[in-house]
């Protein structure tokens, strides 16, 4: 059997080991969450940089459709500019003939 005060020195050590056990885990836990934060800064930072990529590549297409979109706009209104310019070179022969005719 033991004697008291190797049952208090037991208990004091056991003691000692539990608040050892209890510091190593708070400096873990606090370890693991300091982990935790720099992973979780660094995947937002990576979905950020990726959205602004995105981002980027979106808008280069936008501009290269409404580009394209223009100049096919570009192309009807000159074919319609020439359509309507030809009509009134007809109709202009048509009136010079009108008035030749009625001043002769």
């Amino acid at each position: 059997m033991m004697s008291i005060s190797e049952a208090i020195t037991t208990i004091k050590k056991a003691e000692n080991d539990a608040d050892r056990l209890l510091e190593d885990a708070k400096q873990r836990s606090s370890e693991m969450i300091e982990e935790a934060k720099e992973k979780t800064n660094t995947l937002i930072k990576n979905a950020k940089d990726e959205a602004h990529e995105e981002t980027g590549e979106i808008i280069f297409k936008a501009e290269d459709n409404a580009k394209k979109e223009t100049i096919q706009i570009s192309k009807r209104a000159d074919e319609n500019i020439n359509k309507i310019k030809d009509q009134a070179t007809g109709k202009i022969d048509e009136a010079m003939d009108i008035i030749v005719k009625n001043i002769l």
